[in-house]
């Protein structure tokens, strides 16, 4: 049968774009309901208008129990204070669970963890295909180069973006410093203002830049003597966050409980 998909937001950027591509391509999985706080203005829509596609015959709920027992998977593009409340839901209904959450703090992703103890739970603060190889190349690079290498990340977003560095930087941050054998707390530099002294050997530095409405650009460069390397990825369209996190849902309904990433759902060792 068509995978029944659920959302826990349907007034998001992405979580609208998730249920347009659910909307438009009902054959392999289809929408099953989408929660939305009571106290919203469109609680009483239809869910295709709300994200601008045809009419569905499905309004958003605002019983999230319902939403969850009536899904094969959850999808949770959301905002960190509501974490807890999906990820207690998704454990009490047995419900696997793709997280695409951004901002999270480290007590947050202990929830994560201990929840992933019970049921499936894909962990992927950034959903594209992309950017998840991309990852893999900068551990494999960071493991190749020694600390004689300088570790850079660079990333642009829309100027609506409310974290930095992104959970995407971050992640990258940290298969740089998983290729070195390092823990990215001990080694990263967020932030450099005034006097700052020389660049440490090792470190993992940061820069940020927000404006325009860019869905997301981040660049890893590594400063050798004498040489430079750059890889970059460029998002143009947020659908491509969409189709992954579409993608690793549809993965996660076979998996066994467990904490995954979306190197799991592309099958990247």
């Amino acid at each position: 049968h068509a995978l029944k998909i659920g959302l826990t937001s349907i007034t998001g950027r992405v979580a609208k774009l998730i249920a347009r591509a659910l909307i438009d391509a009902p054959d392999i999985s289809a929408l099953s309901g989408a929660y939305i706080r009571r106290e919203h203005d469109q609680q009483n829509d239809d869910i295709g208008t709300i994200v601008g596609t045809k009419p569905v015959g499905l309004t958003p709920s605002t019983d999230l129990e319902h939403i969850f027992r009536n899904a094969d998977v959850i999808i949770d593009f959301t905002l960190p204070d509501a974490l807890k409340n999906h990820l207690d839901m998704a454990v009490r209904t047995s419900t696997p669970l793709v997280i695409g959450t951004t901002g999270l703090t480290g007590d947050q992703e202990d929830m994560i963890q201990n929840a992933s103890l019970d049921i499936p739970v894909v962990y992927a603060p950034n959903t594209s295909l992309g950017v998840t190889v991309l990852t893999a190349l900068v551990e494999k690079a960071a493991s190749l180069l020694n600390t004689e290498w300088d570790i850079e990340i660079s990333e642009t977003h829309h100027k609506k973006k409310v974290d930095a560095p992104s959970g995407t930087a971050i992640t990258l941050g940290e298969a740089a410093a998983k290729g070195r054998n390092k823990n990215l707390n001990d080694v990263a530099d967020y932030a450099r203002h005034g006097n700052t002294g020389e660049r440490k050997e090792g470190n993992i530095g940061f820069s940020v830049l927000r404006g325009g409405d860019v869905p997301g650009e981040h660049t890893v460069s590594f400063f050798g003597p004498a040489e430079r390397i750059e890889i970059t990825h460029r998002a143009h369209d947020r659908k491509l966050f969409a189709n992954g996190a579409i993608r690793a849902a549809k993965w996660a309904y076979d998996q066994k409980p467990g904490l995954y990433s979306m190197k799991d759902v592309l099958g990247l060792k």
